[in-house]
Formats: C-alpha cells, structure tokens, sequence
C-alpha cells in the first residue's frame, strides 16, 4: 500500500515572525517509521507549503495516488484538516482518509456525527503508531479493523469506537522517519538546521487548562536511554543537524534521569550541539545541579512554565505557589548560561487590566529572557474549560480556528473578550517593549542577535513609529488583529467550507 501522512500548515506565532522556525511534526514521522515494512510511506509537513498549499497537495495527490492519507491536527487546525480532506476526496474518490492527533483524540464522537464525518473514513484517538500499522495491515487484509484498540471506523455509514488501547511499551518504537520519505525539507530554527524528537511522553502535573492528560492519562513514560542516544546520533551524524527540539511536554520531570541523560550526551562529545527542552519552574529551581548538567550537555534553551503572577489565577491552573521558584528557575538557569522563554497565560477569571500590567511587570522583574504571552483557552474536553462554562465566561464555544493562544474566547469578571484582547496586546507592548537580547544571548547566537539589533529593531521601530502617529494605538492594534486574522487562510480551501 502507499501512504501519505501529513501534518497542518496552520501555525500559532505565539513568539515570533511566522517564518522565524518551522518544526517537522515527530508525531507524523514516527507513527509513518512503525507501519511494517512492505508498505511505501510518504510524510508531508505542510507548514513548508503554506503559500502554495493547494496546488501543492492536488499535485502531490494525482502524482503518487496513495491508498490511505492521514492527516494530524491539533484543535486550531482542524478547521484547515477538514478542508483538506475534501480536497482529496475530490482530487482520488476513493482514496480512504484517517484523522487523529489531539482534536481527533478529544472530540472523536462530536466529529462522528458532524457533517464533516462524511469525508472521514477512520479516526485514531492517542497514540497511533500501533493503531495506525494495525489499521494498514487491516487495509491490506492481515488484521480486522473490529479488534484495533482505539481506532474508529465506518459501518453501514456510521462510525463505530472501538475502546481505548492501553499506553505503549515506548521501547519498542523505532526511530523517526528523517530520510527521502519525507517530502518536504528546510526545517529551521532562524537561520539553523532543526529536528525534532523526543525523551519522554507525558506529564504527571494536573494542570487543568492541558489538554494532554486525553492523550496520555496522567502518566509519564521514558524512553530507553540508549533509543534517546540512537535518536540523538541520528540528527547529528546523518542528518548533520545540530538544533533540537526535544518535544517532552516536561523533560525535568525526573531530575536523575535528566542529569543520567545528559551525562551519556557529554560522553558522546557531540560538537556544538544545541537542545530547546520545556520545563517547569519547580523543577528547574530545587535542582541547580541537574541545570548545571544541562548546560554542560548543550541544553542552550528553556521554555519555562512561568504562567501567571496571580495567587488565586495559579490555584485555578492547579500550579501552586510558584512565583519564588519562577525567579529562582530563571536565576539558576541564566547561572549556566540558559536561554530562558517565560511561558505567560491571561485571562483567568478576575484578572482586570491591573492585573494584566502586573503579570508582564512581574515576568520583567524575573529576568526571562523573553515571553511567550498567551490567553487561556478553553481546549475542549479539559477542566478549565468546564469552570468557564460554569461561570458564563466562554465567549467562544466552537470557532476551534482561534484556538491557539492568540485569541480571547473568554471573558472574565471585569473584561470583556474584546477588552481583554486590546489589553493583553497593548501592555505587552508598553510594559515589556522592544526585545533586548541579553549578553549571553548575544554570546550564543552572534549573528542573528546582531541583525535585530542593528537592523530589524531599528527598522522596525521606524516603520512602526511611523504606524502608530498615522493611526494610533487602536489603529495599529486593529491592522495587527487583521493580519492576524489572516494568517491562517490558504489561498483556494475557502471555497470547500461545509
């Protein structure tokens, strides 16, 4: 059989420029990596088409003519997802279509009964690198779709759920697609080569606004030491790319295991090697000692979960107290030369525009090197967004495509959405400003820090002053939330809306 899988070109620039980094999807790569062998797997990452994407896709479909496309999308691209899985039914009528990724996994029976469903033929909740080589083997009459943990499938036109399979022994999974199966290229982080890959799945946290506990339970499950090393060695050597993104959604989860880990990677005596990890501040402030390791095994950034300077907004998130050990996590990190990226979220119930100034006065008063602001969402099916709903604060129930950080779908008990949109984006511009890298930034990526110093921020900061005297700040903020609003169409899917 021929498979295509593809991940969405939607993207959420939370941080930076659009364009600034494209990730190839590891999800996609390793479900494509566990098919048996016997079957011809193509990956697609999309967000390397988004100018083109729908010639891209009509050509790639008539060319290869695949038996079974697959498609991942997170909730706010699942919009885009169901667009193009009418495109390619159009394009190969009988082609089959499978879904899955976090939306899919959260929303299985909603999409069942859905118009959508029409040009949905199977749909994998969780993990799919079992499910989906089971689902091919079944295609190609080696297995039965009835007896697939966790698959959804067609009978008589209706879908049926089989129940869920249990977590996966990760052991036992093989190593990423990253060769000429994968059709697209040009992965980047600025101006640098980047892969993806992971150490771990799952988070034994409970925060109530993730939505990975409907992946994963709340579970934690390491990957063998010597399958990390083996991943590790094969974006080094042969794919001669020195940034990675490990995509854990907590690496510090196990202190010891992480200094265990990043001991074996200074043995191996990669040469300037350089890991992005995310992190919790708790974590990251009682174990200097596992941070100097770290530092010492090439992690050179930290996304860091700094959330919110509210007592009573970090109650609600399930997160604690951690505003000491936000600043104590920053500390230790900026000690052995980290690069720290503070994670922000606003919009908790009685946050007012006082608090929103607090919050980026706070962060500002940590000495993280720079936000990554956003407002909480309710992603379906997690708690907070039940306590919204509860309350009357969900100002958008199902327009997924603003689900991604950017958006106010809520309100809360002194603002407005709209209000709450202007100010989170108007304070972050007066409190927090133009971005001044920090010396060590600067130390670690010479060339890039220099050209925004010297050219993009003078640029910017020109045309932008000359912005914001002709329309103002609302004028300015009503061109942005434009733009914004734009940045996810793709030229020729509009017209294959439901």
């Amino acid at each position: 059989m021929k498979i295509i899988l593809m991940s969405m070109p939607d993207v959420a620039p939370v941080m930076m420029h659009e364009n600034a980094f494209h990730l190839p999807n590891c999800g996609i790569a390793s479900i494509g990596a566990n098919i048996d062998a016997g079957h011809e797997i193509l990956i697609i990452d999309l967000i390397r088409k988004r100018r083109q994407l729908k010639q891209y896709v009509t050509q790639t479909i008539l060319k290869t003519r695949p038996d079974l496309v697959g498609l991942s999308a997170m909730t706010w691209q699942y919009g885009t997802c169901i667009k193009l899985t009418r495109l390619i039914k159009q394009i190969l009528p009988g082609v089959k279509i499978l879904i899955g990724g976090y939306h899919p996994t959260l929303m299985y029976e909603e999409i069942a009964v859905s118009p959508e469903a029409e040009y949905i033929d199977f749909m994998i909740r969780g993990e799919g690198e079992k499910a989906c080589r089971r689902l091919v083997n079944a295609l190609d009459g080696k297995d039965s779709v009835e007896e697939i943990a966790s698959l959804s499938y067609k009978r008589d036109h209706q879908f049926v759920h089989n129940p869920p399979g249990e977590l996966l022994d990760l052991s036992r999974l093989k190593l990423p697609i990253r060769d000429k199966r994968r059709l697209t290229w040009g992965y980047h982080i600025m101006n640098s080569k980047v892969e993806v890959m992971e150490t771990s799945r799952g988070c034994t946290r409970a925060c109530t606004y993730c939505c990975m506990q409907q992946m994963y339970g709340q579970s934690f499950r390491p990957f063998p030491l010597e399958r990390i090393i083996a991943d590790l060695d094969d974006i080094y050597y042969h794919r001669n790319t020195r940034w990675v993104f490990i995509a854990d959604d907590n690496l510090v989860l196990d202190p010891n295991r992480v200094v265990e880990i990043c001991q074996k990677i200074v043995a191996r005596n990669y040469k300037k090697l350089n890991l992005v990890i995310q992190a919790d501040s708790v974590s990251m402030a009682k174990n200097e000692e596992m941070v100097r390791n770290m530092s010492l095994a090439g992690i050179k950034t930290v996304f860091l979960g700094i959330e919110n300077v509210s007592e009573k907004s970090l109650a609600m998130a399930r997160k604690g107290n951690i505003v000491d050990a936000s600043r104590k996590a920053v500390e230790n990190c900026h000690k052995y030369g980290i690069m720290v990226i503070g994670g922000l979220i606003f919009g908790f119930p009685d946050d007012d525009e006082q608090a929103i100034i607090d919050n980026y006065q706070y962060f500002k008063s940590t000495g993280a090197d720079t936000a990554y602001c956003q407002i909480l969402t309710p992603y379906p099916k997690t708690e907070i967004r039940q306590l919204f709903l509860d309350i009357g604060l969900v100002t958008n129930i199902d327009n997924y495509k603003r689900y991604n950080g950017l958006w106010a779908n809520v309100k809360t008990k002194h603002l407005e959405s709209d209000k709450l949109q202007y100010l989170f984006w108007y304070h972050r511009q007066n409190v927090l400003g133009w971005w001044k890298p920090s010396e060590h930034i600067r130390n670690q990526s010479l060339l890039w820090t220099s050209i925004w110093i010297y050219a993009f921020r003078p640029m910017m900061k020109f045309f932008i002053g000359c912005r914001l005297k002709k329309h103002g700040w609302k004028g300015r903020y009503e061109l942005e939330m434009k733009r914004r609003a734009g940045r996810n169409v793709f030229k020729g899917l509009e017209e294959l809306n439901l």
